[in-house]
């Protein structure tokens, strides 16, 4: 009987992610997968700018951009007229903006930087079953052999139609639109502007019975477009059925002149389709868990949610459920978790996604944003910058900022500031320049008024809070220009800008601890070491 720390259902983006993260923090898992080759789908096309984020602390960001091709906007059409554009622009607090990238780009980018973390994916073996007890869950994977696997914890990345999901007996709760849509690879020789997708429909008395959504990818004018599936495709009603009725069905196949055929009808200017590079006929659910897992075994991505694809919403969504939960198995593992840590993913993880699959589901019916006139507030929500876990019982406080400071809480995404410098370094850095990803990073700003007094007592917190996190938080004091701090033990930084005070709204001593996802566990306007030591010992055994 082979052992690993954590076995992992699935290859797809969502189980590497996770297996990238748990190996980053010196984690032994495997990963397995039926499949004896990665799909070539660009089914997942939109990378939101979180999770960019996510990729620069994993190490991919710089070949993820490489492949990638900027997402400006969409332009929207109604019986050949142009009724509305929308731009896809973030302010310029926001590190990234919008790309696409094929799937299988993404897919092959992961792996890459799994194999480098040492790491191979064994394919053509499928997690069959398990049991579990208080100690270990024991697996039996059947494919090329069969084989038992003892692991400390098992990660279900397995999709729709989850082993994972049902052997726990999750309830899958949900159902299936009735319209089915066939996707194509494709180029086209338009001018529509690079980077803008296109929307377009036929409508009769405002109801719409025809659609062409076309998405950009990198390469000359190359979409991935998709539309309904013409009579001679189409199968059988989904109907009522409490199957999970998602994803590809791969023995349908459309052929280029059925998508020129869609493409004649709706194309706001006459255009030629080529090189169909992939097609396939699919069906959308929407369906979300009961729970994200039981005992030491958990599920994510599509086998704990699945929604309509509308805003790019699923993929990373899915990867972000991976990011939240490594860092969290990696301390159980090292045994250095909180009792209530674990709990903490679904804690924090499933009301997101019950909020992305009811968003997802009105969008495709109304439009993304037509529940809101705000389009900033728009963008940053598709962005995926807007997730707050302030209702997660493993949150600090939050105090001495005012009900309407636009500034950061305890729960929500901790924002960049640039602008930052610090000796021996030529050039001015950012924030997120200062986080390893891996480890928590306390944040401690210190205001012209700081004293000697003050500086000896938060070199006495910091060094208290490293013993309580068994050293995996790093502290840097973020000083005032002015401040008299420069002869303080720990690194200093200064936020010569004063963008860092802006940011989070910081006068005179605050601090705040950032957890290894980007997200703040602690904000307090002051040195409160009885609140903050509470904070770390709820993630901290």
């Amino acid at each position: 009987m082979g052992n690993t720390d954590v076995l992992i259902a699935g290859a797809g983006p969502i189980g590497l992610t996770a297996a990238i993260e748990l190996r980053r923090r010196g984690v032994r898992c495997r990963v397995v997968d039926p499949l004896l080759e990665s799909p070539q789908y660009a089914k997942a096309v939109g990378v939101q700018p979180r999770t960019l984020e996510l990729f620069e602390g994993m190490g991919v960001l710089r070949r993820i951009l490489d492949a990638a091709i900027q997402m400006r906007g969409q332009l929207v059409y109604v019986n050949g007229t142009e009724v509305g554009r929308i731009d896809l622009s973030l302010p310029p607090d926001v590190p990234y903006q919008f790309i696409g990238i094929p799937q299988y780009a993404t897919e092959r980018i992961l792996r890459e930087r799994l194999y480098e973390l040492g790491v191979v994916i064994e394919r053509g073996m499928r997690l069959a079953s398990f049991v579990q007890d208080d100690e270990s869950v024991v697996a039996t994977l059947a494919g090329n052999f069969e084989e038992t696997v003892r692991a400390k914890y098992v990660v279900g990345c397995d999709g729709a139609h989850s082993t994972v999901r049902k052997t726990l007996g999750l309830t899958f709760e949900g159902a299936a639109f009735e319209e089915e849509y066939m996707l194509g690879d494709v180029e086209v020789d338009w001018t529509q502007p690079r980077g803008y997708s296109v929307r377009s429909m036929h409508q009769s008395d405002g109801v719409t019975d025809d659609l062409l959504v076309c998405i950009p990818l990198p390469g000359r004018n190359r979409y991935r477009v998709s539309m309904l599936v013409p009579e001679e495709l189409a199968s059988t009603p989904a109907g009522a059925t409490d199957e999970v009725v998602h994803g590809f069905e791969g023995a349908r196949k459309p052929e280029l002149r059925h998508i020129q055929a869609v493409l004649d009808r709706l194309s706001p200017e006459p255009t030629r389709a080529a090189n169909l590079r992939w097609s396939s006929v699919f069906r959308i659910s929407h369906r979300i868990v009961n729970a994200y897992g039981r005992g030491r075994v958990f599920v994510a991505g599509d086998a704990a949610h699945i929604h309509p694809p509308t805003g790019a919403q699923g993929m990373n969504t899915g990867i972000q459920d991976a990011h939240n939960l490594a860092w969290k198995l990696a301390l159980a593992v090292h045994g250095e978790a909180a009792p209530g840590l674990l709990a903490s993913y679904d804690a924090e993880r499933r009301p997101v996604g019950e909020e992305v699959v009811g968003r997802t589901v009105r969008s495709a019916r109304e439009g993304i944003g037509a529940d809101s006139t705000d389009v900033g507030y728009v963008m940053r929500r598709e962005a995926q910058l807007l997730i707050d876990y302030a209702g997660s019982p493993i949150i600090g406080a939050t105090g001495g900022a005012v009900v309407d400071d636009p500034a950061p809480r305890a729960g929500m995404r901790a924002p960049d500031a640039r602008g930052l410098t610090r000796d021996a370094v030529s050039f001015p850095l950012r924030l997120f320049d200062l986080f390893d990803r891996v480890n928590h990073t306390m944040l401690i700003h210190a205001g012209v008024a700081t004293t000697a007094q003050d500086l000896t007592e938060i070199e006495r917190v910091a060094a208290a809070a490293a013993g309580i996190a068994h050293g995996r938080l790093e502290t840097y004091v973020l000083a005032e220009e002015g401040a008299e701090v420069g002869g303080t033990v720990l690194p200093l930084i200064r936020d010569s800008a004063g963008e860092f005070a802006r940011m989070y709204s910081a006068t005179g001593i605050a601090t705040f601890v950032v957890r290894p996802d980007g997200y703040l566990g602690f904000a307090q306007r002051s040195l409160t070491v009885v609140n903050l030591h509470d904070y770390l010992k709820r993630t901290f055994r």
